[in-house]
């Protein structure tokens, strides 16, 4: 029973480790891909205040590309978004939907791209794009790609390139890549939407690209803006950073950063636990070898009688562990393979398979053979090391060494768990604080619609077919969809001689009432707003504070009509931004708003209102792939990787505590067989059962509170710093601490009381008779 024990909790431990370490070998080798990744950064915006932006204006940008000749190579991309197109294939009218992104034609120089078919240099002709060979082969089956037209009804593109996939741990992703347009906001200074990416010949030179930079901008400024221009430049104060490509991945706090994010605090965590479970492993993989000296003992003993050496006795029970570890490593791969085609696989983001992270799996191999080395070593040199009278009579056990050695076990293991649990409990705080936090609008009962290229040039049809059901308390459009990412489209203006920069929605006139949005000041859009020339803005609160916008003045020609509290339409990573729903007026583009939100009354059968919905966008268009979904999603999403981290976190805790509850059972049974004969004594002289219990728990529940001291403020620190990664986080709840010490407490009672209840019920005669 002993070696099963033993074989299990290894197995777990290992395959927990691997687990672990898969997920973070994938998030620290992000964006590793390219050769020359040590020597790519992106350019970031540095404001005179201290904020960071993730996004440039496109002047600025081709001049720091041309200001130095360090600078090999410069890129700068839009967003991505959804396409959709069909294909020319006969009377097959099926459609397709995939992201698709634009980018200066320097995308290919800065990153390196594997070609399988077509021209490296596709974006340099206007209508060609270049597409990934995965979906090459979804779209085109084993034809060429290249020539293959994709149809849209505003754009008809040409496959020029076909590349190969790149690795799901990186920032550039497989998408459809097409040329910015050569005259898209080529002189607009206030147009701050690209992402700028340069390659440099040494990083070591970047101080040297930066001083360039100035004063190659300078000049630019003084030929475009005179000294007028560079003085208001120079007042701004503001700053370029370069962040190296793989750090992208970790960097917080950049306002307008939408690259895919990993939480090195919580990787920091993931690698502890994974190291936590291997010691407790490792720690009950010893605890239950010694405990099984006496019932080894005379067999040694006998071994020696027959003229083994202690040398040789000690070399098989050493190498008895290291197979029983190396067994244990090898059950571990299998549950590792278990594991990845389990719906459980979904917390992590990386692929488990064993051949996809061979150093991961080598190296727990290595970990494997030295953990039964140094677990075997111990209790071989232990029950071969004293006087046979001495372990026979089990006086080791009792002695002042013995205690200290077992209470320095059971103390590291109730030291983990009581992190582990405190950890793991203020994520669930925080996780499900994002999800159900106040957002500043009413986000039950919505159904999101996205409208086909045709739906959006004539959706009154559409709305007014869902108007008709009687479930629809309220019908309004949008170009974005609120709380789905963390940055939007910024805008930059001029107001009052002085440049400020804000995120914009696009919404109809309707949208502030349909989704419960207060005003603070002013008034809420009205239908005829979008019958004026340039449209009205109702701001929120930040901006007004933050830009000293007053009621009723103008934007390029366009009104503030309000402001309204600050509403949470990004995630809780970053603090809300200066923002504003813009009404369109007949002189700009108009309202081309692409997502429909559709509130339905209190009560309605929402499945049924989907279906609805659904069959009216199908009416409209009978071949698009609408996307049609409930706003709750929204936030599911925007969470995900926050919600797949904590639950990762509490399941591998949940393993670590579990085994370590297994090795506090083991020390237990270790201590109540060595007491066996006290207890009787006890017994003799008149305890009760109850005083011999109450005995033993004292013992335990010293070491629970010593433990629980130590753990609780290392656990509030780690919670702590794990929490800046948020600008609205929950507070530590003193009642986890509570919670941790409690279950710990009683699972220790019960484990306790439970062994310890046979032998003080045991006859003392049985216990003494031996002696």
């Amino acid at each position: 029973m002993a070696t099963l024990f033993n074989l299990c909790g290894l197995a777990v431990a290992f395959a927990a480790f691997m687990t672990i370490l898969m997920q973070v070998e994938y998030d620290y080798t992000f964006d590793h891909f390219d050769p020359n990744y040590s020597r790519i950064f992106r350019v970031e915006f540095v404001h005179k205040e201290g904020g960071v932006q993730a996004i440039l204006n496109r002047p600025m940008i081709e001049t720091l590309i041309a200001s130095s000749p360090h600078i090999q190579a410069g890129t700068y991309q839009n967003m991505d978004y959804d396409f959709v197109f069909s294909i020319e294939n006969g009377a097959d009218k099926k459609k397709f939907r995939e992201l698709y992104q634009t980018v200066s034609p320097g995308f290919t120089d800065v990153f390196h791209f594997d070609f399988v078919e077509g021209s490296p240099d596709v974006l340099k002709t206007p209508d060609q794009v270049m597409i990934p060979e995965s979906m090459a082969r979804k779209i085109f089956g084993q034809e060429s790609a290249v020539g293959k037209k994709l149809i849209n009804p505003y754009l008809t593109l040409t496959v020029g390139a076909v590349y190969r996939d790149f690795p799901d741990n990186t920032l550039v992703s497989n998408v459809i890549y097409h040329a910015i347009s050569e005259q898209e906001n080529k002189t607009n200074w206030g147009n701050w939407n690209y992402t700028a990416f340069i390659r440099v010949d040494d990083a070591a030179n970047l101080p040297t690209i930066e001083e360039n930079f100035k004063k190659h901008f300078t000049n630019v400024l003084k030929e475009q803006f005179g000294a007028e221009g560079v003085a208001e430049w120079e007042a701004v104060g503001a700053d370029l950073r370069f962040t190296p490509l793989p750090d992208v991945h970790f960097v917080s706090g950049v306002q307008f950063d939408n690259m895919p994010k990993a939480n090195a605090q919580a990787l920091h965590v993931l690698t502890a636990i994974a190291f936590v479970v291997l010691l407790i492993a490792g720690i009950n993989f010893t605890n239950f070898s010694i405990a099984l000296t006496p019932m080894r003992i005379r067999s040694i003993n006998t071994q020696k009688v027959l003229g083994s050496s202690v040398g040789n006795i000690r070399r098989a029970l050493v190498a008895e562990s290291i197979l029983i570890s190396l067994a244990a490593y090898i059950l571990a791969v299998g549950l590792v393979a278990l594991f990845a085609r389990s719906p459980l696989s979904a917390l992590v983001t990386t692929d488990l398979g064993i051949l996809s992270h061979k150093v991961v799996v080598g190296a727990t191999a290595f970990i494997a053979l030295c953990t039964g080395l140094a677990a075997g070593i111990y209790p071989a040199f232990y029950m071969t090391s004293f006087p046979p009278a001495l372990i026979l009579k089990g006086s080791f056990g009792l002695s002042t060494r013995g205690r200290a050695l077992r209470n320095a076990l059971i103390g590291v293991q109730y030291f983990a768990s009581f992190a582990l649990i405190i950890g793991a409990g203020c994520m669930y705080l925080q996780n499900h604080f994002m999800q159900h936090a106040p957002l500043g609008y009413e986000r039950d009962q919505i159904i999101i619609a996205e409208l086909s290229d045709e739906g959006r040039l004539h959706p009154e049809t559409f709305m007014n077919k869902i108007k008709s059901y009687a479930g629809v308390s309220g019908i309004t459009r949008s170009e974005q969809i609120l709380s789905s990412a963390d940055s939007y489209m910024t805008w930059g203006r001029d107001y009052r001689g002085k440049q400020i920069d804000y995120v914009v929605i696009p919404v109809e006139a309707s949208f502030l009432d349909v989704l419960g949005i207060s005003v603070s000041e002013g008034r809420t859009f009205r239908t005829e707003d979008a019958l004026t020339r340039h449209g009205a803005y109702v701001f929120n609160e930040r901006a007004k504070q933050e830009y000293g916008l007053e009621l009723g003045t103008m934007i390029d020609s366009t009104q503030i009509v309000g402001f309204m509290p600050d509403v949470k339409f990004a995630s809780f990573r970053n603090a809300v931004e200066p923002m504003a729903f813009y009404v369109w007026g007949k002189e700009n583009r108009g309202n081309n708003s692409r997502y429909v939100y559709i509130r339905m009354k209190a009560g309605t059968d929402m499945r049924a209102a989907m279906e609805h919905v659904q069959s009216a966008l199908k009416e409209l268009d009978p071949d698009y792939p609408f996307n049609v979904f409930f706003f709750d999603k929204v936030l599911q999403q925007l969470y995900e990787k926050e919600r797949a981290v904590g639950s990762l976190i509490t399941l591998f805790s949940a393993i670590a505590i579990f085994i370590s509850m297994v090795g506090v059972f083991g020390l237990v049974v270790f201590d109540s067989e060595y007491k066996r004969k006290e207890i009787g004594i006890r017994k003799v002289f008149g305890s009760s059962t109850r005083q011999i219990l109450v005995r033993f728990n004292r013992t335990y529940f010293k070491i629970v509170i010593v433990c629980f001291v130590a753990a609780a403020p290392v656990a509030y620190y780690g919670v702590s710093q794990w929490l800046t990664n948020f600008a609205y986080r929950t507070p530590i709840r003193w009642w986890i601490f509570a919670l941790a010490f409690v279950a710990v407490t009683a699972i220790t009672f019960f484990t306790v009381t439970f062994q310890n209840w046979r032998a003080a019920n045991a006859n003392p005669v049985d216990s003494l008779k031996s002696e």
